[in-house]
């Protein structure tokens, strides 16, 4: 066995199967790399998560979590078992609680590297919105977040600005890290949405060819901000009635305002991740607005990725990660910048196809093969 991918405290969901699951088996096929997926996971929902796991991968050795969170030290001894019976050199360890994990048994068994998969500014993130963890995780998170960044041997970034934000914070001096954002499922297909396809998704949800449709995709609490995403789209809410939005959200109150201020010109949907393509296509823009914080300026959005392929254009705020930039070099929606609101128009097929050929070139797996053919010689040489 040559590697292990180790996750811990996170149950399956759309960015699990995305982010984790798919890049097991991408790297396996594309590299051969011959990685398992460990997962340690809660007791709640044990079987059905288990198996959820199970049947996107097969070979994934899933195990419960102790009772308390707290205890992920002793689920180490258990990681240290596995990793006598499956033989691994390395271990690639996504975030930091399951780094510091890994960092514990290299040395003690086989494994003589570990990797760090940073998602985040984490420590940030827990303190800027009062994430609801375990006090002794927050006490700690600061030093369990530094250790993984400067101790384990190879990281990888989501975002060039989460590297620069580990060399202010952590002191990290090193280049060993290649940095791949959140990607679309290696299933993906680019296809430019044509007209008919816009107007039968229109059709499908009571929109007209004149409406000018925004979509907005996940929550509106917290870091998604919405003190800040409420005048803007207010703004445009009030210049006339085909100025429309779509949530893709549960449902929540922040939306219902909206929905009772516009009525007519708000709607929300919650469709599954199938779905969910039917749905942009209906739109012109994507909208990806958010406060500025630590939090924010060192991620990766998957929703950066899902808008473009659907062809839509993005609105995003200034310094979200590499993407406000990205933008900006490649014209391919509006930044914010608080001076002013951009003027906003249906997207063309033209503009829609220019939109799919970006996230073809940038934002699928195959895009950053050459990062993961970096990664597999820098752990296993």
């Amino acid at each position: 066995m040559g590697m292990l991918y180790l996750t811990y405290a996170e149950p399956p969901s759309g960015v699990y199967s995305s982010q984790v699951v798919d890049v097991v088996r991408y790297v396996n096929e594309k590299l051969d790399a011959k990685i398992r997926l460990v997962a340690f996971i809660s007791l709640h929902d044990y079987k059905k998560n288990k198996s959820t796991i199970l049947k996107q991968l097969p070979d994934a050795i899933i195990l419960p979590m102790l009772p308390k969170a707290t205890y992920w030290k002793l689920n180490t001894i258990m990681l240290w078992f596995i990793t006598i019976f499956t033989f691994p050199k390395v271990i690639i360890a996504r975030n930091v609680i399951a780094t510091n994990m890994a960092l514990a048994v290299r040395g003690k068994s086989s494994v003589k590297k570990v990797c760090f998969d940073g998602r985040g500014a984490i420590a940030a993130e827990w303190k800027e919105y009062d994430v609801k963890v375990v006090e002794s995780w927050k006490k700690d998170i600061d030093k369990l977040e530094e250790k993984a960044v400067n101790q384990s041997n190879f990281r990888i970034a989501v975002s060039s600005m989460l590297v620069e934000w580990w060399r202010k914070q952590y002191h990290y001096k090193s280049n060993d890290h290649v940095v791949i954002p959140c990607t679309l499922n290696s299933s993906f297909k680019a296809k430019t949405p044509g007209m008919e396809d816009v107007k039968i998704s229109r059709d499908k949800l009571g929109l007209n060819s004149s409406d000018i449709v925004m979509a907005y995709s996940g929550s509106t609490a917290g870091w998604q901000s919405f003190s800040i995403l409420q005048p803007f789209l207010s703004h445009y809410l009030k210049q006339g009635k085909n100025y429309k939005v779509i949530f893709l959200a549960q449902e929540e109150e922040n939306i219902k305002q909206l929905e009772i201020e516009f009525p007519g010109q708000v709607s929300r949907k919650w469709v599954s991740h199938h779905e969910v393509p039917s749905v942009l296509t209906a739109c012109d823009l994507g909208i990806l607005i958010r406060e500025k914080s630590i939090t924010n300026e060192v991620a990766s959005p998957t929703k950066f990725a899902e808008y473009l392929s659907a062809g839509l254009p993005v609105i995003i705020s200034e310094n979200l990660g590499d993407y406000s930039l990205f933008v900006k070099d490649h014209h391919c929606g509006y930044v914010l910048n608080g001076h002013g609101y951009p003027l906003l128009e249906a997207t063309s097929n033209e503009r829609r196809a220019a939109m799919v050929q970006l996230v073809e070139k940038y934002c699928t797996k195959d895009a950053h093969l050459e990062s993961y053919r970096t990664l597999k010689k820098s752990l296993l040489n």
